[in-house]
């Protein structure tokens, strides 16, 4: 039997596009001699459509879509993800289905079981749990299907129900279990999602010692990034054909040939997944909302210079502009560190002094001022100028706006509201300082693109005469070790401190993250990288008193 899996970079609510991409990939499929296609998670709609699932007009239009598709699919069995309306039972409106299409009509259908509720994860708002659906024979074949989460059953311990397992306790049509197992999904991107996929699909392949097809959509959606990497595992576990990560692909196996395929390796380090996953993201969330160009603010340091790396290679060079705003306080060599930039990215590059403009705030605030210190006011008065400049060239060009904080940065709030947080989208909110420098030494790699005098100077905002982000903040070695463990591995203040963590400083660390939720609650939407980004995964009050 010969079997086509899909990946599929989806836009939520294209209908008319998804399906047609269905249908192009099913062809494909047909005129490949393919019995089998097999297409992601709802891909009809796209993932995840949140609250649009609750607007009636979505629904039908959704339904109406499904309705046409599967009259115009190829007279082969095509398997799909899609929404479906619960008209018998209590409960939610919708199941999350795999449907079976052939001969211009659905011959099966599979409703997900498990419903995930954590981290970026909402289903059971909109979904109801399905009921066994039991295995599907498709020609001399016995398939069992699963949606996703449906697999992941040993990786999450709040489920009582196993779908997998509940799939060889019974016998499918044909009266036997099943002879492979599908999982539908739409998986989003991590740094280490890759290795804990195959650790979890390689331990349901070796219990069952069935091969598995795994088919994932790909593509940024909002702040979630969907690697695809879709694949086929043999019975002892082995991946052994992968489809390409970050673009759509289309992947062909003959299900009588396992044995003889080698184990596919994955190669990619921690920086070029990041990398890759977070160009995709800039020019599937620029592609999709309309948007042809980026702007940049360029401070002569590397999170703006990373971010304009990333951008130029996710857009081109012609679409990205990049700008400095300098003030008396900025150096002579980050002015020149920020057109040399510019210069070896091929990129248009303008100056905007704005000591005047920050003079003219400072004497019309003079008479309300008079008698305080100068402190934090008017350092934030210079990065709120330099985002109002950019936010007029975003309106006035209708270029996006990028803003280039990192998350070691957006954790403590060590950034200006208003300021150099304004922007449409923040490239690196989920990327710590450390991988920010491995980002720009991997940039680097081929030739020096960034110049090494932007790599090598100390951090600082120049806000202030001499200033240097250490003067404020631990070193950023000890800063982004705290807080992986604190943010994405849930260990609390008592046991940093009983792990050998200076009390003072963990204490420090912590308050400032609590203090600063509501400066990220109105910070650009960030491309999530990482385990635990701040955003839709992470729900924290913003005025509480617990800081451990």
């Amino acid at each position: 039997m010969k079997v086509s899996l899909h990946q599929l970079n989806p836009i939520i609510g294209d209908f008319s596009g998804n399906c047609a991409k269905i249908l192009a990939g099913a062809r494909r499929a047909a005129d490949g001699g393919c019995d089998l296609a097999i297409f992601p998670e709802l891909c009809v709609s796209g993932y995840p459509p949140l609250d649009l699932l609750e607007r009636s007009s979505f629904v039908a239009d959704h339904h109406h879509a499904v309705a046409a598709l599967v009259t115009q699919l190829p007279d082969i069995d095509v398997m799909f993800g899609c929404f479906e309306s619960n008209d018998t039972r209590p409960g939610k409106p919708l199941y999350n289905s795999v449907m079976v299409a052939r001969g211009g009509t659905i011959v099966h259908k599979t409703r997900k079981r498990l419903l995930p509720a954590y981290d970026v994860f909402d289903e059971n708002r909109y979904f109801q749990p399905g009921d066994f659906a039991g295995p599907l024979r498709l020609g001399d074949a016995v398939f069992g299907i699963t949606v996703c989460e449906d697999i992941w059953h040993d990786a999450v311990d709040e489920y009582q129900v196993d779908p997998v397992a509940e799939l060889f306790e019974t016998t499918g049509e044909g009266g036997k279990p099943p002879d492979f197992l599908v999982n539908v999904s739409a998986s989003p991107f991590d740094l280490e999602k890759g290795a804990v996929r195959d650790r979890l699909f390689g331990e349901v392949c070796r219990r069952y010692a069935r091969p598995l097809f795994f088919v994932n959509q790909v593509g940024g959606q909002d702040s979630l990034l969907f690697d695809g990497a879709s694949a086929v595992y043999n019975t002892d576990g082995t991946k052994i054909q992968a489809a390409s990560q970050f673009a759509e692909d289309m992947v062909v196996v003959e299900t009588d040939d396992f044995s003889a395929s080698s184990a596919v390796i994955n190669t990619s380090s921690t920086v070029r997944l990041a990398h890759d996953a977070l160009i995709m993201g800039i020019s599937d969330y620029l592609g999709k909302s309309g948007f042809t160009s980026a702007l940049v603010g360029l401070s002569g340091g590397i999170d703006s210079a990373v971010t304009l790396a990333l951008a130029v290679r996710a857009l081109g060079r012609e679409n990205v502009m990049g700008v400095a705003m300098p003030s008396r306080f900025s150096s002579a060599a980050s002015i020149e560190d920020a057109r040399e930039l510019a210069k070896r990215f091929r990129c248009r590059f303008e100056v905007l002094p704005i000591e005047l403009v920050v003079e003219q705030f400072q004497g019309l605030l003079a008479p309300l001022f008079a008698g305080c210190g100068e402190d934090v006011t008017e350092q934030n008065i210079q990065a709120r100028v330099r985002g109002t400049l950019l936010m007029a060239l975003s309106n006035k060009f209708g270029h996006l706006l990028l803003a280039t904080g990192n998350k070691s940065e957006l954790a403590v709030g060590y950034c200006t509201l208003y300021g150099d947080m304004s922007g449409g989208l923040a490239v690196l909110a989920d990327v710590p300082k450390q991988l920010v420098y491995q980002l720009a030494y991997f940039i680097n790699e081929q030739r020096e693109l960034i110049p090494t005098s932007i790599i090598d100077k100390p951090p600082s905002a120049e806000l202030a005469p001499g200033q240097r982000d250490d003067d404020d903040l631990p070193p950023y070695e000890l800063l982004d070790q705290i807080l992986e463990l604190y943010l994405e591995e849930g260990v609390g203040s008592d046991e940093l401190i009983e792990r050998g963590f200076d009390a003072a400083v963990v204490t420090d660390i912590v308050g400032r993250i609590h203090r600063n939720e509501y400066k990220r609650k109105q910070a650009p939407m960030g491309l999530k990288v990482s385990s635990k980004a701040f955003g839709i995964g992470r729900r924290l009050p913003n005025v509480q008193k617990y800081l451990k």
